[in-house]
């Protein structure tokens, strides 16, 4: 293994306060119930369609108003991209463990690429990051492998040397698809259709925190000193 590999949100980056923040606030605007923070936690990887869906359930994803709502939740998340977003912590002396190793780590995400960069540059990782696969990258997202063979291909190296971690079936698949080897990240946001049966994601590895992660990337990629956390 020489390279690593994240999805974005849910796993290397805990964003979902923000999207909470967002959310909560456009149920109070409209009057409605406010959604509890727990369920929009498992939405975060769903998309904003599912988010917004958890405020306006009764429309249909193609209805206009319902695409008003949802252009008014980018805006709104765009506008304040990393309020209360931060990498998950132990988060960041993992990456800078593999940077003092030469060891290149990227990501593969669903999230649009305007949005990836803005997170990206407010979090002071956009140098750091040596490959970043968006939608708008590829003919076929996530968990189709196209993505995750792109940003192989950029690192100039084989897919099967690449290790990539996700938080969602789709992540694990896409990996899988790509002959990767993968980490299923459950202390991320798990979907609620998926999260009693992780075992059945068929990820190589399961780990339930960032400290456990760190330890199976140290083994994969044979490093030589621990990370101090």
């Amino acid at each position: 293994m020489k390279a690593v590999l994240f999805d974005l949100d849910g796993t290397l980056i805990d964003t979902a306060a923000d999207f909470i923040r967002i959310i909560q606030g456009m149920c109070r605007d409209a009057g409605r119930e406010v959604v509890d923070a727990a369920l929009i936690r498992t939405q975060v990887s769903e998309g904003a369609r599912a988010m917004v869906k958890l405020v306006y359930p009764e429309l249909e994803v193609d209805d206009p108003l319902f695409l008003t709502h949802r252009q008014r939740f980018l805006d709104l998340y765009g506008a304040e991209i990393a309020v209360d977003t931060d990498l998950f912590m132990g988060m960041s002396p993992l990456l800078a463990e593999l940077e003092q190793h030469n060891i290149p780590w990227g990501i593969v995400t669903n999230k649009p690429r305007g949005l990836s960069e803005s997170l990206l540059a407010a979090l002071n990782l956009t140098e750091r990051c040596a490959v970043l696969v968006c939608p708008e990258d590829v003919s076929k997202t996530k968990p189709d492998p196209e993505p995750m063979y792109l940003a192989a291909q950029q690192l100039q190296l084989p897919a099967e040397q690449c290790i990539y971690v996700g938080d969602h079936p789709r992540d694990i698949d896409a990996g899988r698809n790509a002959q990767m080897y993968t980490i299923l990240a459950a202390y991320g946001y798990l979907p609620l259709a998926h999260k009693d049966d992780l075992a059945a994601w068929q990820a190589n590895c399961i780990v339930n925190t960032v400290t456990e992660l760190q330890h199976v990337i140290q083994q994969k990629l044979t490093l030589n000193s621990a990370i101090n956390t």
